[in-house]
């Protein structure tokens, strides 16, 4: 990148007021393109000659959406979401997600859906149907990227644990196969000529494990409660799992009837309001019939405004009891966590992992706590109880 093409990108960012001071830099002018970005970008960081008038309503929504639409040109999708999200927080764009049409335009983004899920109450009647429809595409997102990997990992660690007689290719085990048939490689033609192929049980028609998720809808958890639902409702997809989603804020709502529609059952979540863990952890004890076949995923930043003492005790009991308890402290694309050490460091200390996870990570997570195995490598990631 030469000098004149830093000095415009520097222009850009600190906008038109050191036009004149860059200019004599050797800036030079910007092109077409260059104004475009400059305006759009003004909008939102800056004192452009249009900056500012994205407030408001009314009139303003058919210049909001010419505003959208030069991001989409002039921008790759990520950089469009961080815009939207400044937008959103900066100029006072809250009322607009209420819109249809700023609804129509933006980018799939979950720290959005999760602000406009905080608002559904307030959705006037025209533009509930586009607020569907932007929650449906963030569901069909996630879906995409989550949906197959969940159900494999799942699948593999409830179902791949005796070998059967009936051959199937999808439940042929490769390592076992190659493993009993390495007497048997042909070194000239480099083939293997196995005499034997071993293959995985198929799956149990019925549900053999129970999952919980008990999820903190309060304000702060948005992202965390949007992943936490559709997860749900991709295990509750499947046959062998028994899948039970609770939602709590200071009371509990049990929100498994939900699991076959997803954006009905985000819907079903009141994100805002207290926190009341203990209140949720004991509604949830009820829930386990097997402990040894149940996993149990808590969903929170730990912030507890119930009885602490009391939900360490549930805690304890649910862990001697054994049940597999697992506590989440956020699973977003947003970063660190934000969470109460010292209930964090409590918890841990019962030998109940504590970290939070990333999106991309769960297919590896439900696969390794169905098989109860260490999650060490996944606390490392977060947070370390030593």
């Amino acid at each position: 990148m030469d000098e004149k093409q830093i000095l415009k990108r520097w222009r850009l960012i600190l906008g038109a007021e050191s036009q004149e001071q860059l200019n004599s830099l050797g800036c030079g002018g910007l092109s077409e393109e260059d104004i475009l970005m400059d305006t759009a970008l003004s909008q939102i960081y800056g004192g452009g000659q249009q900056g500012g008038k994205l407030g408001g309503r009314g009139g303003s929504s058919p210049m909001l959406t010419k505003w959208l639409g030069d991001l989409r040109t002039l921008f790759s999708p990520m950089e469009i979401k961080v815009i939207q999200k400044d937008a959103i927080e900066r100029k006072g764009l809250r009322q607009l997600l209420l819109e249809p049409e700023m609804l129509e335009e933006l980018e799939p983004d979950v720290s959005t859906a999760s602000l406009l899920l905080m608002l559904k109450d307030q959705i006037p009647e025209k533009s509930k149907a586009n607020a569907r429809l932007y929650i449906a595409r963030i569901v069909e997102d996630i879906n995409r990227r989550l949906a197959d990997d969940i159900r494999r990992s799942v699948t593999a660690a409830l179902n791949r644990r005796e070998h059967s007689p009936i051959p199937s290719a999808a439940a042929l085990d490769y390592k076992m196969t190659i493993r009993r048939n390495l007497k048997n490689y042909d070194r000239e033609r480099k083939v293997l000529l196995p005499e034997k192929f071993y293959f995985y049980e198929r799956a149990s028609k019925s549900a053999s494990r129970t999952v919980i998720l008990d999820i903190d809808q309060s304000g702060s958890m948005g992202e965390s409660a949007i992943y936490s639902s559709i997860m749900g409702s991709i295990l509750a997809s499947i046959s062998s799992v028994r899948t039970h989603i609770v939602a709590f804020d200071t009371a509990v709502h049990d929100l498994t009837d939900l699991c076959s529609d997803p954006v009905e059952l985000l819907y079903g979540i009141q994100l805002g309001g207290g926190t009341d863990i203990n209140n949720s952890v004991a509604y949830c004890q009820e829930l386990v019939t097997e402990p040894e076949k149940t996993t149990m995923f808590i969903v929170t930043d730990l912030y507890e405004g119930g009885n602490r003492a009391q939900l360490l005790r549930r805690l304890e009991e649910l862990k001697d009891s054994g049940v597999n308890l697992i506590i989440l402290l956020a699973i977003s694309d947003s970063g660190k966590p934000c969470f109460e050490s010292g209930l964090a460091e409590k918890a841990a200390s019962l030998d109940i992992p504590c970290f939070a996870c990333p999106p991309e990570k769960l297919p590896e997570l439900l696969g390794a706590a169905l098989k109860r195995r260490s999650l060490a490598g996944f606390e490392k990631t977060a947070y370390d109880k030593k």
